[in-house]
């Protein structure tokens, strides 16, 4: 009956470890999948802001253009890397764990068996002490009972062997396991940060090479284009109207010499650039009006 007990103890030992891998390893799996997860929506954030960096470097100006677009790609690069780590977490950690299941669902039915072989022989052996009790005097029955309590014994013993070596199989197994399984989480991890900061020191020296001086440049430049448009329309708006050129025609002879203020840079009306003086004579009389590059024509008496 000793022996009974003993493997009952046995027995309670192998339940708890089959328990205990099922909770943690369960827990591991849970949070490892959404450890996964999380990489993953971190990847699709990351694919979203870099869509917006390369849509406002199409607004800027070339300097910053060109180095938005440089460092949009270098994030790009990142996230091709975080999808390797997603798919590897998921093939070499997150479903392993998954499938670890089926073999503690084996073991605790190896338990279950010998369990079972174990009720078995207690029971012969209860039912061998009831009869020594009620009829010392049968010896052909308490032999009978002597016999089946004996193979009884030789069941659980081999099943208890069995178990003892499955569930030693187990416990080796699921340490080796569990050392693969974070060994390939670190290796990853590993492979995606190392390859992470080679591009991320790439993206820092495309922001710092940005030439903030050149950009205002290209901004005032492109402002003062900006201005210039703008008095050009002054100038279109203030065309002169045909009836005032019949007005003048009528008047006497109009008469137009144009010089470019550029092409004469000691004219003493020289603009350089986007203006030209005219000369014109009316009834004899000099005057000056203001071409613009438009050919728009300036008369006196009309104001800038």
């Amino acid at each position: 009956m000793n022996i009974v007990f003993s493997r009952d103890s046995q027995v309670r030992v192998m339940e708890n470890i089959v328990a205990n891998t099922e909770k943690y390893f369960g827990q591991f799996c849970s949070l490892l999948a959404a450890y996964t997860r999380k990489t993953a929506r971190l990847r699709d954030k990351a694919d979203q802001l870099v869509k917006q960096l390369i849509d406002f470097a199409n607004s800027e100006n070339p300097e910053l253009r060109a180095t938005m677009r440089g460092f949009a790609e270098d994030l790009a690069k990142v996230q091709d890397y975080r999808q390797a780590q997603v798919e590897r977490l998921e093939t070499k950690v997150v479903n392993p764990l998954k499938l670890y299941g089926a073999q503690i669902k084996q073991t605790r039915a190896e338990i279950k068996k010998f369990k079972h072989v174990q009720n078995h022989e207690i029971k012969q052996l209860e039912k061998l002490e009831k009869l020594r009790q009620k009829s010392p005097s049968d010896q052909q029955m308490i032999s009978q009972a002597e016999t089946r309590v004996q193979r009884a014994a030789v069941d659980s013993s081999r099943t208890t062997l069995h178990l003892e070596e499955t569930v030693d199989a187990f416990q080796r197994q699921k340490l080796k396991d569990l050392q693969k399984f974070f060994c390939d989480f670190v290796t990853i991890e590993m492979v995606f940060h190392a390859k992470a900061v080679e591009v991320y020191s790439s993206a820092f020296q495309t922001l710092e090479k940005y030439d903030l001086e050149r950009d205002l440049l290209d901004f005032r430049a492109k402002m003062q284009g900006v201005y210039g448009h703008y008095d050009t329309q002054l100038l279109a708006n203030t065309n002169t109207s045909p009836s005032v050129l019949q007005s003048l025609a009528s008047q006497g002879t109009l008469q137009v010499q144009l010089s470019r203020a550029n092409e004469d840079p000691e004219h003493p009306h020289a603009n350089h650039g986007r203006f030209s003086l005219c000369e014109w004579v009316v009834k004899g009389q000099p005057a000056h009006c203001v071409c613009g590059q438009g050919g728009h024509l300036m008369l006196p008496g009309h104001s800038l």
